[in-house]
């Protein structure tokens, strides 16, 4: 039986909720689509993730507007995936902030990624053809950025944690209110998508750095927001479990001189139990199981994902 290719037949509109998790800290969560969030300055607003499409990030900025009429000064990107970074134009913000790793990902390999990703998910494509171009950054740093709210708001701590979802993911810190904007290092009750992933660094240390804030609020990549410590840190756990499920059933195989397909049979019958209701599970892992046997063979650096690359191995371990 032939299973539609990644998340091409979701069609389903998702809910847009908003949380405000302290003086002008927002987090907007959409049943498992892509999550994003703003913080006020005294004069000023930080978004925090674009989503795929300026059409898009227009919608989320109609809610925000509804709280803030404050311009939006700096857009924050975590990393530099398609459906995270392409609706950048629509916030006409001063600035727009990656790491230094991201910036060079979007160089090397950011068109291939756009339509791998559109092509991946048609559903967060909203107005495809408003896209003008690449996201490019306007400021990059290597491993940490301040930014001053002004007033009694406190400060933005950006920082880069070690090499996780992609080799250039960063977190943003509100030590005000214990507020951790995660990006995709750690997702709430939803699969993980792993396909341009670092997986033992993840697991280990990056993790590890992202728990040790001891977050009152943590906002994954998707999912609810997580709230208290005991739910972050159960937020943190849960995506190291799902990475160490992977990694523990595809080096079984690969150790074994097992095939790519029974490597990935074997990570889906050991982590469908547990994950396998949770949004995008069937979508991510034949590009998550891909990834680590690279990573297995030695291949450090993540090979780039093409629309063609993309339906190769969802032929190969999916149908």
């Amino acid at each position: 039986m032939t299973k539609p290719f990644a998340s091409s037949t979701d069609t389903e509109t998702k809910t847009d909720t908003l949380e405000i998790l302290g003086k002008g800290v927002y987090a907007l969560t959409a049943e498992g689509d892509p999550n994003v969030g703003a913080i006020e300055g005294e004069d000023f607003v930080v978004a925090i993730e674009s989503r795929a499409t300026p059409a898009a990030s227009r919608d989320w900025l109609r809610i925000l507007r509804e709280q803030t009429d404050k311009p939006v000064r700096y857009l924050v990107l975590t990393h530099y995936h398609a459906v995270r970074v392409l609706g950048a134009s629509a916030f006409d913000a001063g600035d727009i902030i990656m790491s230094d790793a991201s910036r060079e990902l979007v160089a090397e390999r950011g068109e291939q990624d756009w339509k791998s990703e559109f092509g991946r998910m048609p559903r967060l494509a909203k107005n495809a053809e408003e896209v003008p171009g690449l996201t490019w950054p306007t400021i990059t740093f290597a491993t940490e950025h301040d930014i001053d709210l002004g007033g009694d708001r406190g400060k933005l701590e950006l920082r880069f944690l070690g090499r996780g979802h992609t080799g250039g993911d960063i977190a943003v810190w509100h030590d005000k209110t214990r507020t951790l904007f995660a990006g995709d290092l750690v997702e709430a009750k939803a699969a993980l998508y792993t396909g341009d992933a670092y997986h033992f660094d993840w697991a280990g240390r990056t993790l590890d750095n992202v728990k040790a804030y001891r977050a009152e609020n943590l906002i994954g990549g998707r999912g609810a927001v997580a709230r208290g410590v005991a739910q972050t840190d159960a937020a943190v756990e849960q995506t190291r479990k799902f990475l160490n499920g992977m990694i523990e059933n595809v080096g079984r195989a690969h150790k074994a001189g097992g095939s790519l397909r029974e490597a990935f049979e074997a990570t889906r019958d050991a982590l469908a139990p547990e994950f396998g209701s949770w949004p995008i599970f069937e979508h991510c892992l034949p590009f998550d199981v891909q990834r680590l046997w690279d990573e297995y063979d030695g291949i450090e650096h993540p090979r780039i994902w093409t629309a063609e690359r993309d339906r190769e191995v969802w032929d190969k371990l999916q149908n």
